[in-house]
Formats: structure tokens, sequence, C-alpha cells
């Protein structure tokens, strides 16, 4: 399988861990909306083909499906796994360049083996617990989802997950969660409170999650991560996660400046 096509292949496994609400298949782009959850839900995945002089027809109708739900288009740009000059068509009519991400793997045995000497107790469930979505939302709330569309969008997922909290005494610290598809675990919803950051939660979620994954004949795993998060990309490079490509997003209706 060719880097392009594994990129491609983690992409539409994101996709399916963070179902939006309203999926439209078009020539092999993936027009998504998810009215109140995080906007990134909501973006198009563009990796079907589509000729240079095709390219502008695909990208009216893509914004025509999002002006017909009262919302901006947006696109996920990973060069190799996107048609070719997709992105400089975006910039000519204003898309915004935004969100330097960063997307990762590593061998699930690898993550199992960094898990932290003395760790914290962790369980790990199959559906989201209240204690666990309530630290979740404690760290990520403010990326604009909603609580009640952010627990909708939990239940839309149809593949195996894990829900895993590390603990304190009876308090969770820090969770995570991760979804197993074909052959690998994509993590999502990492999050630690300030009071227990760097004292290993973290790890120790993602040594749990690794095992489950293992579990279920997933030997490999993946990540997305912000390129600017310098925390999240130390503790993701000490566990074993390298990058395997670069990606951003194209934002509708502010000109480049």
């Amino acid at each position: 399988m060719s880097g392009s096509e594994t990129v491609r292949g983690l992409q539409e496994r994101t996709a399916r861990a963070l179902p939006a609400e309203h999926i439209e298949d078009v020539e092999g782009w993936w027009l998504r909306h998810a009215p109140s959850c995080a906007w990134w839900v909501g973006t198009v995945l563009p990796h079907g083909a589509a000729r240079p002089g095709e390219l502008v027809r695909r990208v009216v109708g893509a914004e025509e499906f999002y002006a017909g739900r009262g919302a901006a288009a947006r696109f996920q740009i990973s060069m190799g796994a996107c048609p070719e000059g997709l992105d400089t068509v975006l910039a000519k009519r204003g898309y915004r360049r935004e969100s330097l991400m960063s997307l990762q793997v590593a061998s699930t045995a690898r993550v199992l083996e960094q898990a932290p000497a003395g760790s914290l107790r962790v369980r790990v469930d199959d559906r989201p617990t209240r204690a666990w979505f309530e630290i979740w939302h404690a760290v990520h709330g403010h990326h604009g989802g909603e609580s009640r569309s952010e627990w909708d969008l939990l239940a839309r997922v149809q593949r195996p997950g894990a829900y895993a909290s590390a603990m304190v005494g009876e308090d969770v610290v820090a969770v995570g969660r991760a979804v197993a598809d074909t052959g690998w675990a994509g993590v999502f919803g990492m999050a630690t409170l300030a009071e227990a950051r760097g004292k290993g939660a973290a790890r120790t979620v993602l040594a749990a999650l690794a095992g489950w994954a293992g579990a279920r004949a997933a030997d490999r795993m993946y990540l997305q991560v912000e390129r600017d998060n310098l925390p999240a990309l130390r503790l993701y490079e000490r566990t074993g996660f390298r990058e395997l490509c670069g990606y951003h997003y194209r934002t509708a209706g502010t000109q480049e400046g």
C-alpha cells in the first residue's frame, strides 16, 4: 500500500470514528455536516479523483451543499491524498489556510511498552461514562461542540470502541478513547486535568488503549495532533508515535492576507 493510500485510509477511518450527522459521498468526496459538533467533524474529505478542469465544479458543488445547510465550506487537505491542484483552487477562491495538523502512527506493541512504572489505576469501558465525558468536556469543550451533540456523535460510532479513564482514588483525572477499524486503532479524545499533568496519566491512558487494541488484532495505532501543541507532540513522541504526514484545512469566506 502506498503512502497516499495509507493516509486516505486513516483519514476515512477517522471520519468513521468521528461520524458526522449527515454524509453524502459525491464522486468520492465525503461531504459531512455536523451541526453543533466541533467544526472539523463537518469538513469535506476530498479523496475522490478529479481532473484539474473538474476541480472548480466539484468545489462549487460542495459549497452549495454547505450553503444549503447554513454552513461555511471547509476542506481537509492532505497532499498526495487529495486531487492535485485542489489546494491552489481553494486559495484562489479565497479560502483561508488554517489548523496545521500532524497525522501520526505507532505500533501498538511500542505504545504498550511505554506504560509508566507505578502507573495510575485505569478502567476501560466500551461506552462513555458520565465521568469520562465530563473530563473530556472540561478540557475540550471550548472547541465549540455542544454537550448533547457530542454525546450524539459518540452514539453514532459503529466500530468497536474503548473509553479509558485514569483514576486517582475514585476521581477520573485523564481520559482517551480508541476505535478499532480493520487492523488499526485510532486514538481520540485525549484529555488530562491540569493538576494531573506530568504524572504519567496520559501515558497510562495510551497504554490501556494499546492493550485494548492489541486484543482486537489492531497492531497499529494512529492519531491527529495540532502541530503547535508542543506538550502533546512530546507525549506522543515519547510513546512511540511518528509523523506519517502533515495536513491542514481550508475554510471559505476569508481572503488570505
